[in-house]
């Protein structure tokens, strides 16, 4: 019994200071998440945060992956939801940009950390947010809208978001462009995803002929399916898997 105690006061002291360096990091910043600040905002010894996070970058590592967690379990409820709904792919996905950009420039500092390489290398609630993007980006296949591989797709819109909150960031707030992030978001969207009739909606960077400009989307559409093709054994899968994956590469 008094090791399920002694554990659970270890993860309770653990929350208490988590949150409250994290209360911290998005009121003050940086700066402000010390060893003391953090015992005296969680009501600890400070010892105590030594012992459970071993220095102020493991603190702050947890702090992100807490704050990031939370955010990203409510982005995948917003995905679930609007897949249910039926709601636009491509609506959803400039939802999501919306919702990241503002995450961001709200949060500087945690935005900071986490568009660190080393860390999001590392960091399990940066995996989960992309594999919320991922979904959302898979939709947008499924409805055939997509002239990009979905990985293409993916890692566009993720480095012009990263982009765009840099800019914004770097630029005093009275001089920042409102229209910035959605201007670089329509950017993106010209070099993914088709109009509603399969049309793109600008010339590919490529060149390619009409013809192959209309076959990328169904291309892409399909290989976004080929998991669920059970008519097809798992080899079978795989090998046209490989095959639209080399047609999709030579499109795009």
């Amino acid at each position: 019994m008094s090791e399920i105690i002694r554990g659970d006061s270890r993860a309770d002291n653990r929350a208490k200071i988590v949150e409250a360096a994290a209360r911290l990091l998005q009121q003050e910043g940086p700066a402000a998440v010390t060893t003391r600040g953090v015992a005296q905002a969680a009501g600890i010894q400070a010892p105590t945060i030594y012992r459970l996070f071993g220095d102020k970058d493991g603190l702050l590592e947890a702090v992100a992956e807490h704050v990031m967690a939370t955010y990203v379990s409510s982005k995948a409820a917003v995905v679930e939801a609007a897949a249910a709904d039926d709601v636009d792919p491509v609506d959803d996905l400039r939802a999501g940009w919306r919702a990241q950009i503002e995450f961001g420039v709200a949060n500087p500092a945690l935005f900071r950390l986490l568009s660190d390489p080393n860390r999001v290398m590392n960091s399990e609630a940066a995996e989960s947010g992309r594999r919320v993007l991922e979904a959302r980006v898979h939709r947008v296949a499924l409805a055939g809208r997509l002239r990009a591989s979905e990985a293409r797709a993916v890692y566009l819109v993720q480095a012009a978001g990263t982009g765009a909150i840099h800019i914004l960031l770097s630029t005093s707030p009275d001089q920042r462009d409102p229209g910035l992030a959605d201007s670089m978001f329509e950017a993106v969207l010209a070099q993914i995803v088709t109009d509603a009739d399969g049309s793109p909606r600008v010339a590919h960077a490529s060149g390619e002929a009409p013809a192959e400009a209309a076959a990328l989307g169904p291309a892409v559409a399909l290989r976004a399916t080929v998991n669920d093709l059970e008519m097809f054994s798992e080899p079978e899968r795989a090998l046209l898997g490989e095959w639209l994956d080399r047609a999709i590469a030579a499109l795009q």
